[in-house]
């Protein structure tokens, strides 16, 4: 059984050795892969003038442009979700490629970009479908949705090791890595939460030095749900195309 301690110790071992280079790569990874893209359109309605100032005329010409707004405003909406699905997904399996290599001592940005090369539109129908059935799951309630996160949790991971596995298995391997773990793994994740709130406190600026310790953190808990899929004869070495060199001590 995995503590939390044990799995940030790890991490921390590993960013002490890399950590501008995790640094990196979580940045990246953050902002291609979430979906808050920051920036977006200002209109300033404050010096429109005209021949009368009376309130109700200053409606109406917002209302006039209301169509406009809300027109750019999905605009936005669908480049963020493009960007996201046609950059964001492979970013961010191969953010999380570098992570798990990092554990294990092989520290090579390369890893960020390597699923453009390999298993470029298997990752995008397979994450497309898991964010697909995620939205449908927080749709039915929020407490299901939520569950459902933690359980699929596991799909990036599984497909930095194997992007080829396929989109049904690579859901239904993330449903029995995570059997059991989903609870503990909330926690984890509110372990970050105080790191968060400093972070904040500086600015926001802090925030986004929090990224690489729990990206690292994350990928150290698949190393070892991993291994104990393996032990336990959920999945094996040469479904995820691993070597004996990639198993965790």
């Amino acid at each position: 059984m995995w503590t939390r301690e044990a799995l940030k110790t790890r991490a921390k071992a590993m960013l002490k050795a890399s950590y501008w280079k995790a640094f990196l790569v979580s940045l990246v990874v953050a902002f291609f892969g979430g979906l808050d893209g920051g920036g977006g359109i200002n209109f300033n309605f404050g010096n429109y003038s005209g021949k009368d100032t009376a309130s109700s005329q200053g409606m109406e010409s917002i209302l006039e442009l209301l169509p406009i707004i809300i027109g750019l405003f999905l605009l936005y909406i669908l480049f963020v979700m493009v960007i996201r699905i046609f950059l964001g997904y492979q970013l961010e399996v191969g953010g999380k490629r570098f992570f798990i290599q990092a554990a294990q001592g092989d520290v090579n940005v390369g890893y960020l970009g390597s699923r453009f090369e390999q298993g470029y539109l298997d990752i995008l129908k397979t994450m497309l479908l898991r964010d697909v059935r995620l939205f449908f799951w927080y749709l039915l309630l929020i407490i299901p949705g939520i569950i459902k996160n933690y359980a699929y949790r596991m799909v990036p991971y599984i497909l930095a090791d194997n992007p080829k596995i396929g989109v049904k298995r690579a859901i239904e391997l993330s449903e029995e890595l995570t059997d059991g773990h989903k609870w503990n793994m909330f926690v984890l994740d509110l372990s970050f939460l105080g790191w968060y709130i400093l972070g904040a406190l500086a600015c926001c600026i802090g925030v986004i030095f929090v990224f690489p310790y729990q990206l690292a953190t994350n990928a150290e808990l698949y190393l070892v749900l991993r291994q104990a899929g393996i032990d336990l004869g959920k999945c094996s070495n040469e479904e995820l195309l691993l070597n004996p060199s990639e198993q965790p001590l």
